[in-house]
């Protein structure tokens, strides 16, 4: 019944069970037992493909918080369908290419283990939901792909990169939080579906507006785009395998996923169209211009991954024009461009991932990925040249191979926009083909320097860390997989597009009745167009860009690299560590005394100014009862103890001195008839002095510090500041009750919780979970003890022995 949650858990439990099994079997790669929770899940997943193909949705709930409106909702439809195929496809053959690339002697448990948390949250988002539930998921993506990034942590930058990647994503993150908080505010649920149906009636509401950009935010952190896009060169400091898997098919695609799920909420808006489409146009031509300057082949990918996110991201704003004419013939040309988004997200897996691989490849067998000391390759790693080949055709939208189909797409998507008479747009629409069309012969030159430069030309050994031969069959066989989805794609595209695309764009706009007219069908041919001359363009004048790529590449060096992004980024964090540490070495002195001065300060600055401004110090003593001579006398002991201990000389004075208010504070209970708490009282206080005895009697002689005039001042008027505010706080709340007392509520324990002593019932049922937690504290406490102890015999064991 529960298929979809099942498949969310799968990997977090076999996340937890890989220690075990990694302990017991460890001659064995734990690899092959991980290969098959993905391949599993997409089998699982792929028998829903025809029922969704068929218009069916999957919605299934596990009751969560039902009073706060958080339910486990997981939600199975057209797009989430084609994300999870990827994520789960492209997963399994990433972890047949690691079980080849990674060696045995790596930490290969922590790694299959920090690889399924990601895979497992990866389907928690995009199967959710409820807002909350996809945040909690949408945080977990960040953490674990932290985790892979700094997997090799001995490495500098990959602790730069991790840190790096943690800080914009989870920036982004909260910044998405807020605004599902704020579509909460305004359509009182939490679920994606519900919010649907209802956002109609608040788009003139301020809330919509800041919610909308703050949701932008999480996914342009998310899916790197520019500003935000310096984070994901860096985090290719990952393992390969974790490169191919998280920066290619699945992390930055959140980003993605959620502009698309929406697109439908948002999605009829100016502010939708014109950001998440100029955005993303912008990031196409940055990424793809960034890319020709890169000498190392992960670097060029990593710019590239930013180039082609944002081709689909801005595919996805062209498309959302769709959604605010309402259902037209008109509209139905916008969605095309929702169409090539979805389109152009599966190959760009394919052949990215395939890219990936073989760059992994490279620096595997010949141990550098820099491009200058490359050369000649083709005769010595065939296969591997096949597959870049491949993989660098298509990325550079050249027949046969589908990122043709999807490039041809995209043409005609900015060159449509152009006739869109929506929002007034005016004649900016021309900038949409003319950058799509620079940024395209960027992406073919820096497709080709990656085929020609690396396999083509001169073979230099000596400049290799190793001799170059073909890679093992095992670390060819997931690239070569991909790379035969990249042609086979291109002959049959319409089976994605029937049974994958068609159901995602109902998904995109389901208030479109008929989703047959905004499938259209595929083909390479269209005869002669503008968007068939544009790639001619590209590939001539991007061939022409290469050859003379020596002449202008100097391009680079106007602009000095102190004013670039990641110079601002390492300004940034390196200012505002120095402020920190500046603000932290006033405040942390290390005297306990000043450390009480500030925690007094804030106490009488927050809870005394609250309750000048609202008046809440007055208060009523006419109602209180009669205090008895005997209570005189026990505050007056009280308060010539706490006096004395001040002026104490010695330790053992100043503890039994606390020892009497200890027992004080127990008659007084005695007194107000709670022998109860007078006895538990009693047993603390003796067992706290009896240990503070034992300690402090090992301790050398007590000296105490010498304070100055000021400082004896300063803490005198703070002492009778908080003295004073404690009581008037005390008088303030018995003379004035707001509410009613909650203890009435307790004084009905037995009919509630079935016991006589209300103390046990509140300890044991009303604060059970808070009681269980502190339990928990003090079993922690106790094995952090024993380890101490037992590490310490250890040692002294072994200092025996030596």
């Amino acid at each position: 019944m529960y298929t979809i949650a099942i498949a969310i858990f799968i990997p977090f439990i076999a996340a937890a069970l890989i220690p075990l099994i990694y302990k017991k079997i460890p001659s064995v790669n734990i690899g092959w037992f991980v290969l098959f929770i993905p391949l599993t899940l997409f089998i699982m997943l792929a028998r829903y493909i025809p029922a969704v193909a068929a218009g069916e949705t999957y919605i299934q709930t596990i009751k969560w918080i039902p009073s706060a409106g958080i339910d486990f909702t997981t939600y199975l439809d057209g797009l989430s369908m084609i994300f999870g195929l990827l994520i789960t496809g492209v997963g399994t053959l990433v972890i047949l290419y690691s079980i080849h690339y990674l060696s045995e002697r790596e930490s290969l448990g922590h790694f299959y283990v920090y690889l399924l948390m990601f895979m497992g949250s990866m389907l928690g988002v995009i199967f959710s939901d409820n807002l909350m539930v996809l945040y909690v998921f949408w945080e977990l993506t960040s953490i674990s792909s932290f985790l892979l990034i700094a997997f090799w942590y001995h490495r500098k930058q990959s602790r730069y990169g991790a840190q790096k990647s943690l800080l914009i994503t989870v920036s982004g993150g909260v910044a998405m939080l807020a605004g599902f908080l704020m579509l909460y505010v305004m359509t009182g649920s939490f679920s994606i579906r519900e919010i649907l149906g209802l956002i109609g009636r608040y788009t003139d509401e301020p809330l919509f507006l800041a919610a909308m950009i703050l949701v932008l935010l999480g996914a342009f952190t998310k899916s790197a785009q520019f500003p935000f896009h310096i984070w994901l060169p860096d985090a290719m400091e990952a393992p390969t395998p974790v490169s191919a898997y998280l920066h290619s098919a699945t992390m930055v695609k959140a980003g993605i996923y959620l502009v698309a799920r929406f697109t439908p909420i948002f999605g009829g808006e100016a502010t939708w169209f014109y950001v998440v489409s100029c955005v993303g146009i912008f990031t196409l031509f940055w990424g793809s211009f960034n890319a020709v300057r890169q000498t190392d082949l992960k670097a060029l990918l990593a710019y590239s991954t930013i180039s082609q996110l944002g081709l689909i991201m801005s595919l996805f704003g062209l498309g959302s024009a769709a959604l605010n004419s309402g259902y037209s013939e008109d509209s139905v040309i916008y969605t095309q461009a929702t169409f090539a988004a979805l389109f152009h997200l599966v190959n760009h897996s394919t052949f990215k991932g395939a890219l990936f691989m073989v760059v992994g490849i490279i620096d595997h067998n010949v141990g550098t990925r820099d491009i200058r000391r490359l050369g000649g390759l083709m005769a010595l790693m065939p296969v591997t040249f096949t597959i870049a080949l491949i993989g660098s055709f298509s990325m550079a939208g050249l027949p046969p191979f589908n990122g043709f189909l999807s490039k041809e797409m995209f043409f005609e998507s900015v060159l449509n926009v152009r006739n869109l008479e929506l929002f007034q747009i005016g004649t900016w629409t021309t900038l949409f083909p003319v950058i799509a069309w620079v940024a395209s012969i960027l992406t073919f030159v820096y497709s080709m320097i990656i085929v020609f430069q690396t396999f083509f030309g001169e073979h230099q050994p000596d400049r290799l860390d190793r001799k170059a031969h073909e890679a093992p069959v095992g670390l060819l066989i997931a690239p070569s997989i991909l790379a035969v989805l990249v042609v086979a794609i291109f002959f049959f595209p319409n089976l994605i597009g029937n049974y994958l695309i068609r159901p995602a764009m109902s998904a995109v706009y389901p208030m479109f009745p008929n989703a047959d007219e905004l499938t259209p069908h595929i083909k390479a041919w269209h005869g002669p167009n503008m968007a068939l001359y544009m790639t001619i363009g590209v590939v001539v004048i991007g061939a022409l860009l290469y050859i003379f790529l020596r002449f202008w590449r100097s391009v680079y060096t106007i602009v000095p690299m102190r004013w670039s992004l990641d110079a601002l980024y390492n300004g940034t964090l390196s200012r505002m560590e120095s402020v920190s540490t500046s603000f932290t070495n006033f405040y942390m002195t290390g005297f306990l005394r000043d450390y009480l001065v500030y925690i007094f300060l804030f106490f009488l600055s927050g809870v005394g100014g609250i309750l000048l401004l609202t008046g809440g110090y007055s208060f009523d003593l006419t109602d209180d009862g009669p205090v008895t001579i005997s209570e005189f006398i026990i505050v007056i002991v009280m308060m010539v103890a706490a006096g004395a201990i001040l002026f104490a000389k010695s330790r053992l004075t100043a503890i039994l001195l606390n020892g009497v208010l200890g027992y004080s504070i127990a008659i007084f209970f005695i007194v107000f008839r709670a022998p109860d708490l007078a006895l538990t009282q009693i047993i603390v206080e003796t067992v706290t002095t009896a240990l503070f005895l034992l300690c402090f009697y090992f301790l050398p002689e007590w000296k105490k510090e010498k304070s100055t005039t000021q400082s004896k001042v300063v803490n005198g008027i703070v002492a009778i500041l908080v003295g004073t505010a404690v009581t008037v706080i005390a008088l303030a709340v018995q003379g004035d009750k707001m509410f009613e007392s909650v203890s009435l509520y307790f004084e009905n324990a037995y009919e509630l919780a079935g016991g006589k002593n209300i103390v046990n019932t509140i300890l044991g049922d009303f604060r059970a979970f808070d009681t269980m937690l502190e339990v928990v504290v003090l079993f922690i406490a106790g094995i952090g003890v024993y380890t101490l102890i037992k590490l310490k015999a250890g040692k002294e064991e072994n200092d025996f022995e030596d």
